[in-house]
């Protein structure tokens, strides 16, 4: 879908399934842990077949790996795109994509993921594609919002070091605060909007 298109109402439709579908999984994964429902459970709870299932995923992991990237204000998401300026260069394209979707919500839900596949491992090759669908959708934005004045591979580094950087927030191997997390910061945690803030003070001064 082209950045100014405005999907058909088959593609919205489509889209609206495979959501409810991740949803559910995800539902279900926090619920009952990977091995505690099958595809047929997901399929009923939200309300389509088996067959219907697998046309959107190929198995249980990957419409849970779905379900922990699921953005719910896409409309307002798409607005705010909309209403920026077109010639926003990539890098500050970049900071505001990231900053309207890491909300505590949605790091939370990664947060979540990521616990699911230490318990779970064969969840584990699911998580590099979070990162990868998360990646190419920003690729996908930057190259559509630039229209042709940045190489593609320009943007597929800046999101590729973007994302990077965030992994390791999530398996807890670097010490900043999430926002959303109920336990009090440490005096020595990094808030998150200040690691946010300082990966791009890197990025545009360079390393």
């Amino acid at each position: 879908m082209g950045f100014d298109a405005k999907p058909s109402l088959r593609d919205q439709k489509k889209e609206a399934t495979a959501t409810a579908l991740a949803e559910v999984a995800f539902e279900l994964a926090l619920e009952h842990g990977l091995d505690g429902f099958v595809v047929d459970d997901v399929a009923q709870r939200a309300g389509y077949s088996r067959r219907t299932f697998a046309n959107y995923f190929s198995c249980k992991e990957d419409a849970v790996a779905a379900g922990a990237i699921t953005i719910k204000n896409t409309d307002a998401y798409e607005s705010f795109l909309a209403g920026l300026p077109k010639d926003t260069p990539p890098l500050e394209l970049m900071h505001l994509l990231l900053k309207m979707q890491l909300t505590a919500e949605f790091m939370q839900q990664l947060r979540k993921f990521v616990l699911l596949s230490k318990r779970h491992p064969t969840l584990e090759p699911y998580l590099l594609s979070v990162f990868h669908r998360l990646q190419m959708s920003a690729q996908e934005v930057m190259n559509e919002f630039s229209h042709g004045r940045y190489p593609v591979g320009y943007t597929h580094l800046l999101a590729g070091a973007v994302y990077g950087a965030f992994m390791p927030l999530l398996d807890g191997s670097l010490n900043v605060y999430l926002p959303g997390q109920p336990e009090e910061a440490p005096a020595s945690a990094l808030p998150f909007e200040q690691y946010v803030e300082s990966i791009f003070a890197y990025l545009r001064n360079g390393f």
